[in-house]
């Protein structure tokens, strides 16, 4: 028998894990499919339902009736099961490992009490049709979760609508075309301002909105460039879009005076709260002068990502904006609440219904679990948990830097530099982050194009004790060495997953490009097994 503890601990400290990922060569659902098998047999239909039924199809109009039935896969249950526990057997994610290498995303733990809430059938199985009378309970939460929003912001307005945060910056700066537009200024406001290190989505949704950005870079310090934001401003600006912190986790102390040199040009300034893990309680949007801004429930309030969603962006604005928030919006009356269809100023829907409900109950439930003085606990720990592993990370990894604000601490997250590395081995970040999945966690480099040279980001949150730090800590220290001794080891990078290193050149050629399972069968046919 083997004393797994003997491996694991040395004198009571922890050794690295001796990891290898399950494989299981498991083949796409479709091409498992039995014809025949089932996972559920529906119940037959009783004889007076079939004839009030049968043609209920019939009320569809043509163009919406399948001429043939979907082809979907044919398994029994536990073959569907098998299926999909092997799959979540090859992933890496934040209920399996220390998953503070997602940075910028905030991936913090995700209660499971909150998860038994949101599929309990009184709330999986409502409709967003049902008649108001009949979800009152959801609405409410819906309704107080706004009133969160408005406190930890300190505006005035909440729209839960969005279902990302991409999508709740578009329906901000939608807004704000729209406010401009009513006030006979929205062909002369054409620009929008942003920073380098704000959240990409600002700059992208500014140009989809037909706007010219300009974006702001940093001074020898990491902030934002004062001088330069007072260059850039003038009769055609119409706003400020800035995340504070930025990406690199530095927060500009000077944000009330970029907000200041917007207003004084009539512009609008916007506040991208995708870094507010680190500032819940602590600071809030309406204290630095802005006049709308938005949050990730999915990042700051602990709701699931889920891969990309369902999510939910919360749109906060100032009473003057109100009027343009996407409608419908939850409304209370007395002791009721009702859906109302909005003003007449509104930028209309931004998705189907409310939003995605079960998101809210999430986010609400876990608001509610902490209480105020909870909110800013969760605030004072990411920062703390942060500050520990850059100090250590910078004291025990030759090679590794924080560039920017020499010496100052950061907030919630950091964007390390492994230029130094990288110039002594010919290593790169990329290399080493696939490195890292060999010891089961992993790390997201940057945005593109870097800024910073060789970046690897790391938001520890909350939500993560000090022995799992020290873990991460520990991992990143073996890679660097690795890459020192043996750079190939880590340039051939992951041994132990199932997934081998996917080579670049297959992303910058469609004809290997298979995204659905019709698509890889007409490739398939066409190339064979070249594809």
């Amino acid at each position: 028998m083997e004393n797994i503890s003997a491996h694991r601990f040395t004198d009571g400290k922890p050794n690295l894990r001796r990891y290898q990922q399950a494989r299981w060569d498991e083949p796409l659902i479709f091409e498992l499919s039995q014809p025949g098998e089932r996972a559920i047999l529906l119940p037959e239909l009783e004889p007076g339902i079939e004839s009030a039924t049968h043609d209920a199809l019939q009320q569809l109009p043509p163009g919406m009736r399948r001429a043939t039935a979907p082809a979907l896969p044919e398994l029994s249950q536990n073959r569907v099961l098998r299926h999909y526990l092997r799959l979540s057997q090859e992933n890496l994610g934040a209920d399996l490992n220390v998953d503070v290498g997602q940075g910028t995303c905030t991936m913090k733990y995700n209660p499971k009490i909150n998860e038994q809430l949101a599929r309990d059938a009184r709330m999986s199985e409502l409709h967003p049709l049902q008649d108001e009378s009949t979800v009152q309970g959801i609405l409410q939460v819906m309704h107080a979760m706004e009133q969160v929003i408005c406190e930890v912001s300190g505006m005035d307005a909440v729209s839960l609508q969005p279902r990302s945060g991409s999508q709740a910056i578009y329906a901000n700066i939608a807004m704000m075309r729209a406010w401009f537009e009513s006030r006979g200024e929205g062909e002369q406001r054409d620009e929008i301002i942003t920073t380098i290190f704000s959240h990409p989505s600002d700059a992208a949704c500014a140009k989809v909105l037909g706007y010219k950005v300009i974006t702001l870079y940093p001074d020898a310090d990491g902030y934002p460039d004062l001088e330069a934001m007072q260059a850039a401003v003038g009769p055609r600006t119409a706003a400020l879009i800035i995340t504070n912190p930025e990406d690199t986790g530095i927060f500009n102390p000077r944000i009330a005076e970029f907000v200041a040199a917007a207003h004084a040009v009539g512009a609008l300034a916007c506040y991208d709260q995708a870094n507010a893990n680190g500032l819940l309680g602590i600071t809030r949007a309406r204290e630095a002068g802005f006049d709308l801004c938005h949050f990730n429930l999915h990042k700051t309030f602990a709701t699931p990502h889920a891969c990309g969603g369902p999510a939910v962006g919360a749109c906060a604005v100032t009473a003057e904006l109100a009027p343009f928030l996407p409608r419908p919006r939850v409304v209370k009356d007395g002791d009721r609440y009702r859906i109302d269809q909005g003003e007449a100023q509104s930028i209309g829907k931004v998705a189907a219904f409310m939003g995605t409900a079960s998101i809210v109950l999430r986010a609400y439930a876990w608001v509610m679990n902490l209480g105020a003085e909870g909110l800013r606990e969760v605030a004072e720990i990411a920062v703390l948990n942060n500050n520990y592993m850059m100090s250590q990370l910078l004291e025990k990894i030759e090679g590794l830097s924080a560039p920017y604000a020499a010496g100052k601490r950061r907030i919630e997250q950091v964007r390390y530099s492994w230029a130094e590395l990288c110039a002594a081995t010919g290593v790169s970040s990329g290399d080493i982050g696939l490195r890292a999945a060999d010891y089961g966690t992993h790390y997201w480099t940057s945005h593109h194009p870097y800024v910073v040279p060789e970046p690897a980001t790391i938001e520890p949150t909350e939500a993560y004790s000090r022995a799992d730090l020290d873990e991460f800590v520990q991992i990143m220290a073996r890679v660097a060495q690795e890459a020192r001794s043996t750079p190939e080891l880590v340039r051939s990078a992951p041994h132990n997953c199932p997934t081998k290193r996917v080579q670049d050149e297959y992303l910058e050629d469609p004809k290997r490009w298979a995204i659905t399972w019709r698509a890889w069968q007409r490739k398939l046919a066409e190339h064979g097994s070249a594809v």
